[in-house]
């Protein structure tokens, strides 16, 4: 896999590509210390696979660079940030970035943790990408004999969706198509970083009519969206949003399966659970213990999703009784929750 690494520091762009080398077959074929730069290397050489490219940049910056490659090129592209450009990486996300990556703090203690998962981002979604043709397989494979077939709840009092790579676009969508005032709660595990959170939040409160907080220990439960914060595991217990820091669970703090197990026991079959895009198996035990106690659970479909790895993994687990688009699925919470 052919990568152009795009940021303006030149120690920088040495750290990525370095680590970039040492990982299995993957090659940087071109940096830019800009993104004029990259727009003109886009245009004149062989396009790479992906591209890792700086938020903040002289000249022509991260997100006017995204536009331009989103605009002329499918290329997928993940953006190198830094706490202090949160606002503009939940911007770029937007925009149709497939995911970022924060930039370690201290380059020169750079963590096991932090490569792996660095590696991982790129693969999930150089694999998604070289997949085209295998869509109507990947649709058709889950309908396997394990699939529940049971109708949506008649009475639902709570939703709740996880997501990671490609979750951010996806859940501005599923936002913006619901109504100002919901009849029950919504709850979101997205896999982001500590501090980015609080302005994805924000950035879907602002962008949809509904009201969307990032929770907070011992929040009472109302008729509104909460997203987890970065860092924090969410559970909801006797009416109450609980937040700890457990050990991670499949890599990850927050996980989407401690929210889906705490819901499930407390709603039991008038819970809905979303699963969206993303990397990894994360959910899938959650929409088990969902199913086991007669809640219902929908997957987003491959053909919508930027990493078709959590939705799969349910999908072929037989704890999914619905696969959707992403606009079916919008469509299907908006209904929920009126």
């Amino acid at each position: 896999m052919n990568i152009l690494v795009v940021d303006d520091s030149a120690f920088m762009r040495k750290i990525v590509t370095d680590l970039l080398e040492k990982m299995p077959n993957i090659h940087v074929s071109n940096t830019a210390r800009n993104g004029q730069q990259a727009l003109k290397i886009l245009c004149e050489q062989k396009q790479p696979d992906l591209v890792l490219l700086d938020v903040e940049m002289p000249i022509l910056n991260g997100l006017e660079t995204l536009k331009e490659i989103k605009r002329l090129y499918d290329i997928p592209v993940i953006m190198l940030s830094a706490l202090s450009n949160k606002d503009v990486t939940i911007e770029a996300l937007a925009l149709g970035a497939a995911d970022f990556v924060e930039k370690p703090t201290n380059i020169r203690e750079i963590q096991e943790e932090w490569i792996r998962e660095f590696y991982n981002k790129i693969k999930s979604i150089h694999m998604q990408k070289r997949r085209p043709n295998r869509k109507r397989v990947e649709k058709v494979e889950p309908a396997a004999p394990s699939i529940k077939e049971r109708s949506l709840p008649s009475r639902v009092q709570a939703v709740v969706i996880g997501a990671s790579t490609g979750g951010p676009k996806a859940l501005l969508k599923v936002m913006q198509a619901l109504p100002a005032s919901l009849s029950i709660p919504i709850f979101i595990v997205q896999h982001m970083p500590k501090g980015f959170t609080s302005s994805f939040a924000q950035r879907m409160n602002d962008e949809s009519a509904v009201t969307v907080k990032e929770a907070q220990d011992g929040m009472l439960v109302e008729k509104c969206v909460y997203l987890c914060p970065g860092d924090f595991h969410m559970t909801v217990k006797q009416g109450k949003i609980q937040l700890n820091q457990e050990m991670k669970i499949h890599g990850t703090r927050p996980a989407v399966d401690y929210l889906f197990e705490s819901a499930a026991q407390l709603y039991r079959r008038e819970l809905v659970a979303v699963l969206l895009t993303g990397m990894g198996k994360d959910g899938t035990e959650g929409m088990r213990e969902i199913q086991r106690l007669g809640g219902y659970t929908i997957a987003q479909d491959k053909e919508t999703s930027v990493v078709f790895g959590m939705p799969r993994q349910a999908i072929l687990s037989g704890v999914v009784n619905e696969v959707l688009s992403l606009d079916e699925i919008a469509a299907k919470v908006k209904q929920i929750v009126r």
